[in-house]
């Protein structure tokens, strides 16, 4: 997998959409043993923000700005329809509106 900064996105995000690369947590048993990715039922729904978009246009026509800046760590609810393939990356991603991210991660 290519390094955080010599990753180069051409992806761009419209309105409020954020670009959340899924990021894989250690799963571990009681007895501290690691149960791999393949072996879990549901996939994590952690991830890094790679890009957002400028935000949403309110009723009154003000913009309303983004509350998540691309490095965060964020909890997101994922579906199969909103996953994204980026040519020559084998990481997953996921193009969300910014009310599918539930938290950020600190």
């Amino acid at each position: 997998m290519a390094k955080e900064k010599d990753r180069k996105i051409t992806i761009q995000p419209l309105g409020d959409r954020v670009l959340v690369q899924r990021e894989d947590a250690d799963v571990k048993s009681p007895a501290g043993i690691i149960i791999p990715d393949t072996a879990q039922k549901e996939k994590s729904k952690q991830g890094v923000v790679i890009a957002a978009g400028p935000g949403k246009y309110g009723d009154e026509g003000d913009l309303i700005p983004m509350t998540v800046k691309a490095g965060q760590k964020v909890f997101f609810n994922s579906g199969w329809d909103n996953e994204i393939k980026i040519e020559g990356d084998d990481a997953e991603y996921f193009l969300v509106h910014e009310s599918d991210i539930l938290a950020v991660i600190k």
